[in-house]
């Protein structure tokens, strides 16, 4: 374990020698996050913080139209997080069921978390990260837009499901409304929603249907913007301003930061 009391944001971190040291010697870092914070810092800081990266090419009147400082986790928090998603004879990763209607989907007590986006987002490919640690749970990805037909539970130990649906746009399937519709609606051990944007194009006339669908339900939902190293930092940061500005002014149920991924 750390430190008692060792809960380090991201400006605190590379300000005291030795921190990084001490987290990836800890008996509940994993090797891979370990050999994460070994990186040297500039790399880290990018690969943990990469909105702080965006930030520094703000004017300074600018950057409080960044959420950055509302989830701020420490290497400690993201350790934690680690641990979560390692397969152990305790904390059993498994790949449940797939459904194609709710009455189809498996009774499971646990809290859900579900993952939406246009067809070759990005989501098998991020919950497959998510994962890494847990190499036999097998999921399918596939650089075919359209390749998820079905509802995939997965089971993340005592915590929690997470849930990869079916993307929407191209070659989304033919029922997709009713199956994803009626599960954002009904299901009621549903917690929270990632609804992943390509920041590469922004949000989308598609995307702006799911959006409205979080908000007619009163879903608590995330936007998780995709491929982040597929664009110039400049356009990067058009991308989230832009974004960020459409969460402040035309959302109520989202939460006001995003999470940038690279996939």
């Amino acid at each position: 374990m750390a430190a008692p009391g060792l809960r380090l944001g991201a400006e605190r971190l590379f300000a005291m020698p030795g921190v990084l040291e001490l987290l990836s010697r800890s008996n509940s870092t994993s090797q891979a996050f370990a050999e994460v914070l070994r990186l040297p810092k500039q790399q880290l800081r990018k690969l943990l913080y990469p909105l702080q990266e965006v930030e520094r090419f703000l004017a300074p009147d600018r950057r409080q139209d960044l959420h950055l400082r509302i989830f701020d986790p420490s290497p400690e928090d993201i350790a934690r997080a680690d641990n979560v998603f390692t397969a152990t004879k305790g904390n059993r990763i498994d790949y449940v069921s797939s459904a194609v209607r709710i009455d189809h989907a498996p009774d499971l007590p646990r809290p859900e978390v579900c993952f939406i986006g246009r067809s070759n987002v990005g989501k098998s490919s991020l919950i497959k990260a998510l994962f890494s640690l847990a190499p036999e749970v097998e999921v399918r990805v596939s650089k075919k837009p359209g390749h998820t037909k079905k509802m995939n539970f997965f089971k993340v130990g005592k915590h929690f499901t997470v849930v990869d649906m079916p993307g929407y746009g191209y070659r989304a399937p033919e029922d997709f409304v009713d199956m994803v519709e009626t599960y954002l609606k009904e299901r009621r051990n549903l917690k929270r929603t990632f609804l992943l944007v390509d920041s590469v194009v922004g949000i989308q006339k598609t995307d702006n249907i799911a959006i409205e669908m979080c908000e007619e339900f009163a879903l608590p939902y995330v936007i998780v913007l995709t491929k982040i190293d597929k664009s110039s930092k400049g356009h990067l940061l058009k991308q989230v301003l832009q974004i960020q500005k459409f969460v402040n002014t035309k959302t109520q149920g989202c939460f006001p930061q995003l999470f940038p991924v690279r996939n």
